[in-house]
């Protein structure tokens, strides 16, 4: 990962052909973080550093190399950040248990320009009969529990070049229905409350995007939501432009100025 080498200010627009290298690495590190939150990955009793010692070697085997790695002295591929961990954890050989809310930053350099995307799960809730014994495991050769499958693009994108995630994505996973306890199933509840909350928090933000707005739209329109539902931004980290540098301008405030 190369640190950045433009000045501090300046905004790069990208032409054509540096759209098409983005796009590219776009597509490869959002099939990296779709292995890294598939539930039969991210199971009760698995680690990060399980995790991260899998994305690595995907990355690689993809002709990429994962951007966290050695940037400013982080020693792994990937960022885990489990519950109260804001961003950019380490990942560890703790393991992770039921109701775990574990966010994954998972970015790669490839074709001289950075892919960068993120998504937070919830471990352990799936509807136990859609993976099966040896995928719930890992002992078998599951979906993704031991083995990259081998990626078509149609899989993921329709004709019109949208995402379609209806086609293989982890989100459509089942929601877990049966609960211990009934603190366990608030324990999930609020949990999957508030990954709604971030997730329609970056959807109204990306929506702001838009020529002849202002950055301040963006952080206006996330902090929106979050407010609707009783919580608030993290203030001390912002969004960031991302090119041939890992990180760039413009950075992006995500709360009301």
């Amino acid at each position: 990962a190369r640190m950045t080498s433009h000045p501090p200010n300046h905004v790069l627009v990208h032409d054509p052909p540096s759209v098409a290298r983005m796009t590219s690495a776009a597509k490869l590190a959002r099939r990296l973080l779709d292995c890294a939150c598939h539930p039969s990955l991210v199971l009760p009793g698995k680690t990060t550093e399980d995790i991260d010692a899998l994305v690595h070697d995907r990355a690689l085997a993809s002709g990429a190399y994962p951007s966290p790695l050695n940037y400013m002295g982080f020693p792994k591929s990937i960022c885990s950040s489990v519950n109260e961990v804001v961003c950019h954890g380490i990942p560890d050989g703790r393991e992770l248990r039921t109701g775990d809310v574990v966010s994954f930053d998972v970015s790669c350099y490839v074709g001289g320009v950075h892919g960068d995307n993120c998504a937070t799960v919830v471990v352990g809730d799936y509807d136990e009969r859609w993976l099966s014994e040896e995928e719930k495991s890992g002992s078998g050769s599951g979906i993704l529990a031991l083995q990259f499958p081998e990626w078509n693009e149609d899989d993921y994108y329709d004709l019109s070049g949208e995402y379609n995630f209806l086609k293989r994505d982890w989100r459509n996973v089942p929601y877990r229905t049966e609960f211990s306890s009934e603190e366990e199933r608030m324990r999930f509840v609020t949990a999957r409350r508030l990954v709604q909350a971030a997730l329609e928090s970056r959807d109204e933000g990306v929506k702001a995007c838009r020529p002849g707005g202002c950055l301040s739209d963006i952080g206006a329109a996330i902090h929106a939501v979050a407010d609707a539902y009783g919580y608030d931004t993290v203030r001390h980290y912002r969004g960031h432009g991302i090119s041939t540098d890992f990180h760039c301008a413009p950075f992006v405030k995500v709360s009301k100025i």
